[in-house]
């Protein structure tokens, strides 16, 4: 992000037009371009659940009939504007040292017929829970970071060997069971087969385990810190024997570790102690661990890279894993990526794109520069100005530059009229399909 900012409406109101002029041809007809305006406008506002019916009040229509069509059965690409978004992000936060970061998280919910949905563990809950998990790719740089691909995954007992359960969420034919490494290297390899220039690939422990996904990097020439598991067995010095890594860390000379910053957090640098040690045949493949300076716990990585780099370069990119988190926090919070109520894997797909492009937006709006004023480190105002403008801090003010129609009584009335009257239909659907199955039992 740029060092200085400043708020600039028509800048940010012109912004937002070149985004929908970039994807407006993927939308065939006015209707469903129109539309999916209105739902991005509603992404970015500060509506609390970003829903269709919440967003449909929001910008002003009287139902949410053509957002539910929007996501539905309107006729658009979400993978065309995907690459439009991949693009416009690689454009707007591009920048030397790039790295693509891999991670899952999960999405909350009721029932079974949601595309993907089954019991499994997800991050998001920290336990086993009944959720859909995406798996998603980021873009980091010292501009910014969003994520650019998604890929929801389908779980292979429950869904793919189900074709009824698989008619009834709209999951196409060839969709087949892919792991999450393996939909991870999907997203990899079409981000750099589409010009993404990004020399790393970061990832957590289940990425940097499957071996196929690293094999994949290294014969692009990508290079990669992957974490991986204390039980990870590595060779040193071209021995026979394969040695545990947290073996490996426990022979360590003091002198071996060194302190490292992984990046600046709210508090300021994060330092670790970290040491690397040579593996296998080519001084290009390392084993890297990283030591908590206060508990002493221990964290490792694989590392390759097609030429040789120093040290902190590898703790670098080691750090910048965690940038995805916080694409993930800012997405669920700020555009409403988890918001969603739809079951259908079309639906999924649209909205979660509209979502990470809503995000990209304000991240281009925190990464476009401003003028800077000279800085005088003696002068007694120095370090009293306000910090760089954050993306919620952004998207709180666009509330007020992209603005939203007029609220007013009777629209408010309407709104509330509509929603009693289709709360009480879904209450009375719940109560004859409750008293079915007891009749049925």
């Amino acid at each position: 992000m740029a060092a200085g900012h400043s708020v600039d409406p028509a800048r940010w109101r012109t912004m937002f037009d070149q985004v929908m002029a970039r994807i407006t041809g993927r939308f065939g007809r006015v209707e469903p371009r129109a539309a999916a305006r209105a739902y991005l406008l509603g992404l970015l506002s500060n509506v609390e659940r970003k829903n269709c019916w919440q967003l449909a009040e929001q910008v002003g229509h009287s139902r949410p009939g053509p957002m539910q069509r929007l996501l539905r059965y309107a006729r658009w690409d979400a993978d065309a504007v995907r690459d439009d978004l991949r693009a416009y992000t690689a454009e707007h936060l591009g920048a030397d040292g790039a790295v693509l970061v891999v991670d899952e998280t999960g999405f909350l919910k009721k029932g079974r017929a949601s595309a993907g949905v089954q019991r499994q563990y997800t991050g998001t809950a920290g336990r086993i829970e009944n959720s859909q998990v995406g798996v998603f790719l980021a873009y980091a740089t010292s501009r910014g970071r969003a994520l650019i691909d998604r890929r929801l995954y389908l779980p292979e007992q429950s869904w793919c060997t189900d074709p009824e359960r698989r008619h009834a969420a709209g999951i196409p034919e060839d969709i087949q069971f892919t792991t999450k490494p393996r939909l991870a290297g999907e997203m990899i390899a079409a981000a750099l087969d589409t010009g993404i220039t990004a020399s790393w690939v970061t990832g957590d422990e289940a990425y940097g385990q499957d071996p196929q996904l690293r094999a994949a990097l290294e014969a692009r020439g990508t290079g990669y810190v992957l974490a991986v598991a204390c039980s990870t067995r590595v060779r040193i010095n071209s021995g026979r024997t394969a040695v545990r890594a947290d073996t490996v860390a426990g022979r360590l000379p003091a002198a071996a570790w060194q302190r490292h910053s992984t990046g600046n957090g709210a508090k300021g640098p994060r330092y670790y102690d970290w040491a690397w040690i040579h593996i296998g045949t080519d001084c290009h493949r390392h084993l890297l661990v990283r030591r908590n300076r206060t508990t002493g716990e221990l964290a490792f990585y694989l590392c390759w890279s097609p030429a040789e780099v120093p040290l902190a370069e590898l703790v670098r990119v080691a750090g910048i894993r965690w940038s995805v988190e916080e694409c993930f926090q800012a997405a669920k919070g700020q555009v409403g990526l988890d918001h969603y109520q739809v079951r259908h894997w079309t639906s999924w797909h649209r909205h979660i794109t509209l979502a990470m492009l809503a995000l990209a937006f304000l991240t281009a709006l925190a990464a476009d520069p401003a003028p800077q004023r000279p800085v005088d480190p003696l002068h007694p105002t120095c370090g009293s100005d306000p910090i760089t403008l954050t993306v919620p801090e952004i998207r709180h003010l666009l509330a007020a530059v992209l603005t939203a129609p007029a609220v007013t009584a009777g629209r408010l009335l309407h709104w509330s009229h509509w929603r009693t009257r289709h709360q009480a239909t879904a209450r009375r659907s719940h109560y004859r399909r409750r008293s079915a199955d007891k009749s049925a039992g």
